[in-house]
């Protein structure tokens, strides 16, 4: 079954790429025996600087430099959010946009203190993601996906990760913390940029459904 290897420690998004292949794939469609797993190891072997200036470079960089070290495909993934009426923070640093060391709940409480005097109507944000896909030191592909939605005053929801419970999507009138991960999958930049990937896969390069 061939495979391809998320270069991630974050357990909410590897959940979330191991599910995307099960919610999209059919019986007979080219890629829909394509697995999506975690790479192994990632502690053990040479980190990987995120120093780009966006998450498209993040991503790449990610993909590039841990498809030195295995065999295979490898997926690079950055994301993370932009709030407009902040110029785009978090942005790259939503991961340790309150420290390094940040808990998810210390980067929302940031973000809420941030955002005190800023009126609903302008609290505009949007969910980037960036995937790059890589395998022996060389870029296969690129892919993106970009959700809209609101920051609101105070956490909503118990499920997802990092800013899903302050982030709310009005098209369904409820944060991603509130969304079962399957109808988040649906609606999320992540899901939208693993589409992306699956399309590709479907008419990309036979050769890549031979080699694992």
């Amino acid at each position: 079954m061939p495979t391809i290897q998320v270069a991630s420690t974050n357990p909410g998004k590897v959940a979330e790429f191991i599910l995307g292949p099960r919610l999209w794939s059919n019986p007979g469609e080219e890629w829909g025996d394509w697995v999506i797993s975690a790479l192994p190891g990632i502690p053990n072997l040479p980190p990987c600087a995120e120093d780009g200036d966006s998450f498209a470079a993040n991503a790449q960089k990610k993909a590039l430099h841990y498809s030195q070290f295995i065999s295979g495909l490898v997926l690079g993934d950055d994301s993370g959010l932009e709030v407009a009426a902040l110029g785009g923070v978090p942005g790259i640093q939503s991961a340790r946009y309150a420290g390094r060391a940040a808990t998810d709940a210390q980067n929302n409480a940031k973000l809420l203190q941030a955002m005190n005097d800023i009126p609903p109507q302008m609290r505009t944000a949007r969910f980037v993601c960036e995937l790059a896909l890589a395998r022996e030191g060389k870029l296969l592909a690129r892919f993106g996906g970009v959700a809209e939605g609101f920051i609101l005053g105070a956490a909503r929801g118990h499920g997802g990760f990092g800013y899903d419970p302050l982030f709310l999507d009005p098209i369904v009138g409820k944060t991603f913390a509130e969304l079962q991960l399957e109808e988040k999958m649906q609606r999320s930049h992540r899901g939208k940029a693993l589409r992306g990937l699956m399309e590709w896969l479907a008419t990309g390069p036979r050769s890549l459904g031979e080699r694992e």
